[in-house]
């Protein structure tokens, strides 16, 4: 038996990127699960790649909506309680870096920017916790919440708020994990660094192309990924199928994993996005 049956998992951000590869790798493996985006067009593509796994289709529920909003998350709860009867894995994977629209930078950046960051990485985490607890408790269930090596301990100036906005949710993870901890639910984090998403591109309003031959650049330099190449989705998805499994990390609670290929051991990465002149 497959070591998701019989469970159902809500996995934000599965539009594309480590949220899609998640939702693919859960599904695969017997979980029922219910998938999100603002995006219709690139949620129907990873409902189609469910689909194509061999996914039967009563196991997907695809759901359009902004997990910043009171509707959107209320939508993600009562819709998965509807289709599958239950929530066994809540995966708090949405996040983003949004770029400023005045486009200032890194300190210089606008506090309505910050309250953003911190309103989608942060807040949206904390209030969909909340309304998935009492499902989360009856199940004996498991959160697990995608930060960033943003977060720290190294400094990240190019990304002020983000970095923040990161490093709060490591916190406030660990605190949530031993309040609901006595209650049966269980809560993991995982760092990733660079995975070839296109997420640290977008801002730059780089090409597929472009995007692919910086990450692939990345991975070539050693002081930027020891590992030697550029991790990628379904890399990050293993990391948190993992902690999402309670009969493989059952012991495991409030913990950070750092899937990074040795990123933040050696610091150097810095270098390749220039100095504040």
């Amino acid at each position: 038996m497959a070591r998701f049956t019989g469970k159902v998992a809500i996995i934000t951000g599965s539009s594309s990127g480590i949220g899609r590869a998640t939702a693919l790798l859960l599904a695969s493996e017997g979980a029922k699960v219910t998938i999100t985006g603002r995006d219709e067009g690139r949620l129907d593509e990873s409902r189609k790649a469910i689909l194509q796994a061999g996914v039967a289709k009563a196991n997907v529920n695809a759901i359009v909506a902004d997990v910043t909003s009171a509707q959107g998350q209320d939508l993600l709860i009562s819709s998965t309680l509807k289709k599958f009867g239950r929530i066994d894995i809540l995966i708090n994977n949405a996040g983003a870096n949004i770029p400023d629209p005045s486009g200032k930078t890194r300190v210089d950046c606008t506090i309505d920017n910050l309250q953003e960051m911190f309103k989608l990485n942060l807040q949206s985490v904390v209030e969909i916790t909340q309304k998935a607890r009492p499902h989360l408790a009856k199940s004996r269930g498991e959160i697990v919440n995608i930060s960033s090596i943003g977060a720290g301990p190294s400094a990240q100036p190019q990304s002020v708020y983000y970095s923040s906005a990161k490093a709060a949710l490591d916190q406030y993870s660990r605190c949530a994990a031993i309040d609901l901890i006595s209650e049966g639910i269980r809560i993991n984090v995982v760092q990733p660094g660079f995975v070839s998403t296109g997420f640290s591109t977008a801002a730059r309003g780089l090409s597929s192309d472009e995007s692919l031959k910086f990450y692939n650049g990345m991975g070539e330099l050693p002081h930027c990924i020891p590992a030697g190449y550029c991790g990628q989705p379904d890399h990050l998805a293993s990391v948190i199928a993992f902690l999402a499994d309670r009969k493989a990390s059952e012991y495991i609670v409030g913990q950070t994993i750092i899937a990074d290929g040795g990123t933040s051991l050696v610091l150097g990465m810095h270098a390749n996005f220039g100095q504040k002149k």
